[in-house]
């Protein structure tokens, strides 16, 4: 009988999604001791540096509102700088969150309950430090409700024409659905984290947020309906939202920028640099946190073969531009490539091949794949790259169809400033995400784990422990 279960179960052998064999209590004491600390000293150290990068930002932005856009490099013809830049890459690294929550829900791949939360987290952080630069990249900032369906003069949804609005929209719709996402998700946890707490403020707190989970069946029911139907609306947006962002250039009649290979190359880029910000934010809490027998070696490796998948395409999709304005015969698609990669902006070009085509045909290779420190540092330089992307893109502005007005786009402090405090303002809110609320999924993982299984008990009786075998064939 135990030889009949062994041949039905195609996961015999493989090594446990969670190390250890932990109980359900053991999980619940390793998730929640970082909420649970009274003293942290590192925590403490870590958030009030991001909070002065989150300063840098907000000085920034009361310069920029008081004197204006001109105290950004941009200028005659580069009308487009750094702040649109910034904008895509944050909207970017925010995809990989949708798609390790959702598609891989759908898909019943149990090994995304390690990481999940911890993506959708940084994808609403992200999603907010996107939002941030369409607001403050129109120059007129008193005329933003412009952007939004208000009843005024002009009539209703005024410039709908205008793919500024269309990311309002995609953008907006977006982070409300990936925050309803993953509030969901975190309901039983907080449930749990009410049951501990030893503080009334505390206890009354995760109370508010737990929606009065008691666990029965019918919350269970209810939940479980609730997860599958915000995944299924989350699982287009992967594929909308970033499409949407791509249309900023693509309707342009510029060349360069107006293909009709930006949707899926954008697609493939955004999920491309948001795997590796999850690589780069997971590998060093997994070590602080004490959490390396729940995201394991397994978990880092599987989210370097999308990273390996994912930057394949992006290589493609560099090539296949190439090749499309070679055989478009038109001088002005050929000479804007050309100068990408071998005018002003050529040392841009280069690093964004290095890092973007380069670096992840490094993950072909299981030892690289399973080494941490290989995997944080080439992470690193995934977004490096993607940041990087973005910026060529845009620079082909400098070149235009007068040669007369041809220019070197140079960025100042406040471009420079304004990345930097973007940044502050995603650590500011990961360090506050880390100490309040649990980075696993503890209901989750708890559901994955052998105990979960209502045979458990008798299977463990009759079966010789495989976790050393199943560990050793990884």
């Amino acid at each position: 009988m135990v030889a009949k279960n062994d041949a039905l179960d195609p996961l015999a052998g493989r090594a446990p999604l969670v190390l250890d064999n932990p109980s359900f209590k053991d999980i619940t004491d390793a998730v929640l001791a970082p909420t649970e600390r009274s003293s942290y000293r590192g925590w403490w150290v870590g958030f009030l540096v991001a909070v002065m990068f989150l300063g840098v930002l907000l000085v920034s932005i009361a310069w920029l509102f008081w004197e204006g856009t001109g105290i950004w490099g941009i200028n005659n013809p580069v009308g487009w700088g750094w702040a649109i830049v910034n904008f895509v890459f944050w909207v970017g690294i925010g995809h990989a969150g949708t798609l390790i929550s959702a598609v891989l829900f759908l898909f019943r791949q149990k090994w995304r309950t390690s990481i999940n939360r911890f993506s959708e987290a940084m994808t609403i952080f992200a999603v907010i430090c996107a939002l941030i630069f369409p607001g403050i990249h129109v120059g007129r900032v008193w005329a933003v409700y412009w952007m939004f369906p208000v009843p005024n003069q002009m009539g209703t949804w005024p410039n709908f024409m205008s793919p500024l609005l269309w990311d309002v929209f995609a953008v907006s719709t977006y982070f409300t659905v990936s925050l309803m996402f993953w509030y969901v998700g975190l309901i039983p946890d907080f449930a749990t984290m009410r049951d501990r707490a030893l503080t009334k403020g505390r206890r009354l707190a995760y109370a508010i947020f737990a929606l009065g989970w008691r666990g029965s069946m019918r919350h269970w029911l209810n939940y479980e309906k609730a997860y599958l139907l915000l995944a299924a609306i989350a699982t287009p947006l992967v594929l909308s939202v970033h499409s949407v962002v791509s249309f900023d250039f693509a309707v342009a009649t510029l060349p360069g920028w107006h293909t009709t290979i930006f949707p899926p190359y954008f697609v493939a880029g955004a999920i491309f640099s948001g795997f590796a910000m999850v690589l780069t934010l997971a590998i060093p809490a997994r070590k602080i946190f004490k959490l390396e027998h729940i995201i394991h070696e397994k978990h880092l490796e599987n989210m370097a073969k999308v990273i390996l998948l994912t930057g394949s395409l992006v290589g493609y999709a560099y090539a296949m531009e190439f090749f499309v304005a070679w055989y478009s015969g038109n001088p002005y698609e050929q000479f804007t490539f050309v100068n990408r990669a071998f005018g002003d902006y050529a040392w841009a070009y280069w690093i964004m091949v290095s890092c973007n085509v380069i670096t992840p045909q490094f993950f072909w290779f299981k030892k690289l794949r399973r080494n941490v420190t290989v995997l944080f540092i080439l992470s690193i330089f995934v977004n490096i790259g993607m940041w990087f992307e973005r910026f060529v893109i845009t620079m082909s502005l400098h070149a235009d169809f007068l040669p007369s007005s041809w220019d070197y786009f140079t960025p100042t402090f406040w471009d420079i400033s304004t990345l930097l405090g973007s940044f502050g303002l995603f650590f500011t809110l990961f360090f506050l995400f880390v100490r309040w609320v649990p980075m696993i999924a503890m209901a989750e993982i708890k559901a994955v784990l052998p105990q979960a299984d209502p045979h458990y008990d008798e299977h463990h009786a009759t079966t010789p422990d495989k976790t050393e075998e199943a560990v050793a064939h990884g």
